[in-house]
């Protein structure tokens, strides 16, 4: 049997996800969730004292995620492999949460969350230099925020082709932006 609080829980997360893909984050507010729940604010502050921490709860899988994903990157031998291997995980990452990663990195205030949690902000940044190691100095660091937000806002379109097809060619334009060598996509 499943602890009703971690089930309630769990729908909180889930529930604010969605609304948070239509409305954005600061468009969301405890009231709307409580709403699609039927349940009151007061039984959302049991779990969450406010939309912040509950943003934290969506976040922190995919803060794992790219943390386990930095830390393979940076395992690789020379800068040009971490770039590489850092640009195929950040992108496979993207398209298996589509739905959601256009709508948490075009957020100010998921920005604001990340950079409020110490961590987090040092997983981006690091992610951001081993994207940008490929390339000394500022070349690199506008070649990696191109990647990131590019991968990002991409993967949130519709497209006629398969998820597998979007992560080929979001890795080859990686690695044009990048300076990175690769296979071409047909």
């Amino acid at each position: 049997m499943s602890d009703p609080a971690s089930t309630t829980r769990e729908r909180l997360i889930d529930v604010a996800t969605d609304l948070f893909r239509s409305h954005s984050v600061a468009g969301t507010s405890l009231q709307m969730i409580s709403d699609e729940l039927g349940i009151t604010k007061s039984a959302i502050y049991y779990h969450f004292r406010t939309r912040d921490e509950l943003l934290e709860a969506v976040l922190e899988p995919l803060i794992t995620k790219l943390q386990e994903l930095v830390d393979e990157a940076s395992a690789q031998r020379g800068a040009r492999a971490q770039a590489d291997a850092m640009l195929r995980g950040f992108a496979a990452l993207a398209v298996a949460n589509r739905t959601l990663i256009p709508v948490l990195t075009g957020d100010a205030a998921v920005g604001q969350v990340l950079r409020s949690r110490q961590a987090w902000a040092a997983v981006v940044a690091r992610q951001m230099e081993l994207l940008a190691g490929a390339q000394p100095g500022m070349a690199g660091q506008v070649g990696a925020a191109i990647v990131m937000s590019g991968i990002s806002s991409a993967v949130g379109l519709d497209y006629a082709g398969t998820d597998e097809q979007m992560l080929e060619h979001l890795i080859s334009a990686g690695r044009r932006t990048l300076g990175l060598r690769g296979q071409r996509v047909r």
